[in-house]
């Protein structure tokens, strides 16, 4: 699953659409004030229009995860939806040696953009700079490299955000009840986005004092382990009001669990934005009643800005001639009442 740079959270928020923007510049030379005159930018846009010809190189982990497959799939689909633009895309590995060939072999076929999801951001950093260094600008996308220096414009999820919604959420739900109890379902605890998303949950829980959390388990991010972790939570809390899982694809692993032991006096929050969770939200049959969302609508936003890039273009709707150097999606929370509008987005 995906890091964020700690840094990115204060940068553009950024979806597959194109962000609405504008400025005004107000020239004065004397005490009168002068009619206000709207930017102007004579670099064209990034628009729909068939352009230059860009060959963009896409380097990603193996989609062993819903998350990842969905990421695959929205890079793939964005390309075909321009005829200028040639995808080369790698098989995906997890072992970064094997990635790093795979994103030299991009370099060597002088692709004219490169993007990436490095399984691993600090050991993928040298072949980022190597790109760089040969002219091919790169979009790192979702987990950083260690080095700016090592691509032009990052984009990706809000890890913290995803926790901060989630409590959030949670602390509405509950915020007149008192002495309500929380525990938490984390992901893989070695993993910083984990840490962050944690950090995020709890610093939400700060703002309502009547809240504690009491019980916290990781697991990894699978149906198995959701399952397994879920089981042992409900054994060791008999009561409590809420509970925040960080995954949605280990969430079915804990609804399982959750059924089999016939709980249902607590309300559940979901992370990512699986298709399965939406159904359930929709559905309104379980505990699950919203997930917090990590878009990976962001491979197709990171085709946009590869295209962009390739076309020395900028982007639709912005002055600047540039695409921006760091964008953050925001992270929704999806409940029963705007379902509805998220679904299309769901993964599977």
């Amino acid at each position: 699953m995906p890091e964020i740079p700690a840094t990115s959270r204060r940068g553009l928020l950024f979806g597959t659409a194109a962000v609405s923007a504008g400025a005004l510049l107000t020239a004065c030379t004397s005490n009168e004030p002068k009619k206000a005159e709207a930017a102007t930018n004579n670099e064209p846009a990034a628009d729909d229009k068939p352009g230059k010809a860009v060959t963009i190189g896409f380097a990603g982990p193996q989609a062993d995860h819903g998350w990842l497959n969905a990421i695959n799939e929205n890079a793939k689909s964005r390309a075909k939806k321009y005829s200028e633009v040639t995808l080369e895309i790698t098989e995906g590995s997890n072992d970064t040696a094997a990635q790093i060939g795979q994103v030299q072999t991009l370099i060597n076929k002088k692709v004219d953009v490169l993007v990436i999801l490095p399984a691993d951001g600090k050991a993928l950093t040298q072949v980022g700079l190597q790109a760089m260094k040969a002219g091919i600008p790169v979009i790192n996308l979702d987990r950083i490299f260690a080095s700016p220096q090592a691509y032009r414009c990052w984009i990706g999820g809000d890890n913290y955000g995803m926790g901060l919604n989630a409590g959030n959420y949670i602390g509405e739900q509950l915020k007149d009840k008192p002495d309500a109890k929380v525990i938490e379902l984390a992901g893989v605890d070695n993993l910083e986005l984990t840490k962050q998303r944690t950090q995020g949950f709890d610093d939400a829980l700060k703002n309502y004092p009547n809240i504690k959390k009491v019980a916290r388990q990781a697991a990894d991010f699978t149906v198995e382990s959701g399952q397994a972790k879920m089981a042992q939570l409900l054994q060791a809390q008999s009561q409590f009001d809420a509970l925040w899982n960080h995954d949605d694809d280990q969430g079915v692993g804990a609804l399982r669990a959750i059924a089999q032991a016939g709980r249902k006096d607590f309300l559940m929050v979901g992370g990512a934005g699986a298709k399965s969770a939406m159904d359930a939200i929709k559905a309104d049959n379980s505990v699950l009643k919203a997930t917090v969302l990590y878009p990976p609508t962001m491979a197709a936003s990171a085709i946009d800005l590869a295209r962009a890039l390739g076309q020395a273009k900028g982007v639709s709707g912005m002055s600047e001639l540039e695409i921006p150097a760091s964008i953050t999606l925001y992270s929704a929370v999806v409940t029963k009442e705007n379902v509805e509008e998220y679904l299309p987005t769901g993964f599977s």
